[in-house]
């Protein structure tokens, strides 16, 4: 009897991880809208992005996704900020910029 329902259990499972493997979503999409940074346009962006080296960057985030303000200038040492969708900011300090 326990070995009856442990079996149970395991397919059970098993079951339930297949059916997440196969409707688990494919690759990642890129952010729906336009992010401006110091007027450059940038259509559906995704990734890491630099800001201005001397004076703090106008970033406008008009797309639907939330961008991060990074201290590092390839996105990496800390989280300084984030730019909300609709918002325009001057994020500072910050070195780059990144969006999914």
């Amino acid at each position: 009897m326990r070995g009856t329902r442990r079996a149970a259990r395991v397919l059970g499972a098993c079951a339930g991880a297949l059916t997440l493997a196969l409707t688990a979503p494919g690759t990642a999409q890129a952010a729906n809208g336009v992010l401006i940074i110091d007027g450059a346009r940038h259509t559906d962006p995704s990734g890491c992005h630099p800001l201005g080296d001397f004076a703090p960057s106008e970033v406008a985030n008009r797309t639907d996704e939330v961008a991060f303000v990074w201290s590092g200038p390839f996105c990496n040492g800390q989280v300084t900020g984030a730019v909300l969708p609709g918002h325009v900011v001057r994020p500072a300090p910050g070195m780059s910029l990144f969006i999914a």
